[in-house]
């Protein structure tokens, strides 16, 4: 007696292909709106193109950042906003290309779910896509992985990819000095980092991420949810005007143990907590948490985003030159002999 066989589709195990195939056709728009000098393919290749001749450098070196948004991701899937995680993943990655003192150029992302939802996939590469036109970058490629039984319903997880150049002899941080002014550039919420104690926090409060915001008007979920502010644009006019020794973005580890990270030895910084103001957010999550100043300070961003190391001759002119491209700029403190941050004032 013969045995029969039950024939099975790649489908009927949960992997979609025509799903696929349909996303990359819904967000080519998105990725060809990136397009810059340089960019030689789009997407749907086995891999991108770049011309570094056509981009206008002449002698350049090369820096690679990846990076991840973490678990913000959870409350983006919770609450079904999905639409700016993207902004946050090209803003993790390019905000840190440019403290070496390179131009983002091009931008890929890995998108991985159990199950693909187009609809969702399209708006996260479409924020993806605002990321990095904001930022100078192309989007040229990247990677969407269907994978049955990996990730709960509608879950998702994202990592990205950012190459960006600079001349040979232009990486920083270089020349940093005793008397260094620090200028902090303000952020534009929690960005993408300490969510694991962001959402212990909200779970101590009893909110849910539909209550209302207790620091500003609208939803818990929605604040929460504000994208990483991209710092690309007016940074690398400042380093292009002269006068920037050194960056440090501040993203896990916060003011206390990034900035150290652009300070040679023998050198520390003396940060002035009274010199900006506490944004709602930290001050709420500080309050609600029983959080310690000095563990808010090195677990959040605490309300700045970027620290530019800058030359005292050129600090006036650099403060100005950025608080004129839109950024919020204050003196927060400078390098002194030492090591690590020390702080005075007070931020709560």
């Amino acid at each position: 007696m013969s045995e029969t066989r039950t024939s099975i589709t790649y489908t009927e195990a949960g992997v979609d292909i025509d799903a696929g195939n349909a996303l990359v056709e819904r967000i080519k728009p998105a990725a060809a709106a990136t397009r810059r000098p340089g960019v030689m393919s789009g997407l749907g290749g086995f891999g991108g193109l770049f011309d570094l001749r056509a981009a206008g450098f002449s002698d350049p070196v090369l820096v690679a950042a990846t990076d991840g948004v973490g678990t913000k991701l959870r409350i983006a899937i919770d609450t079904g906003i999905v639409d700016s995680v993207g902004v946050d993943l090209v803003a993790m990655c390019v905000n840190d290309l440019i403290c070496q003192g390179a131009e983002p150029l091009f931008f890929l992302d890995y998108f991985a779910t159990g199950k693909l939802d187009v609809d969702q996939a399209a708006r996260i590469v479409e924020g993806i896509a605002r990321g990095c036109a904001a930022s100078g970058c192309a989007l040229i490629g990247g990677e969407t992985a269907e994978m049955p039984g990996m990730y709960p319903a509608g879950d998702f997880d994202l990592a990205g990819f950012a190459v960006g150049a600079m001349e040979r002899g232009a990486d920083l941080p270089r020349d940093v000095a005793e008397g260094d002014v620090l200028l902090g550039l303000a952020s534009d919420g929690v960005h993408s980092n300490g969510y694991s104690l962001v959402r212990r926090i909200v779970e101590l409060s009893g909110l849910g991420w539909a209550d209302a915001c207790p620091w500003e008007a609208g939803t818990l979920g929605a604040a929460l949810l504000a994208p990483t502010r991209l710092y690309v644009t007016p940074v690398l006019a400042a380093i292009r005007a002269g006068g920037v020794r050194g960056l440090a973005h501040i993203t896990g580890g916060g003011l206390t143990e990034n900035v150290p990270r652009v300070l040679p030895e023998g050198l520390g910084a003396r940060i002035d907590l009274s010199a900006w103001t506490l944004p709602g957010v930290f001050r709420w999550l500080a309050e609600t948490g029983g959080i310690a100043e000095g563990e808010l300070l090195k677990t959040f961003n605490s309300g700045i985003g970027m620290v530019v190391v800058v030359d005292p001759a050129r600090a006036g002119e650099i403060e100005t030159a950025l608080a004129g491209a839109g950024e919020r700029v204050a003196r927060i403190g400078r390098v002194e002999a030492g090591q690590g941050v020390a702080y005075e004032g007070r931020l709560l």
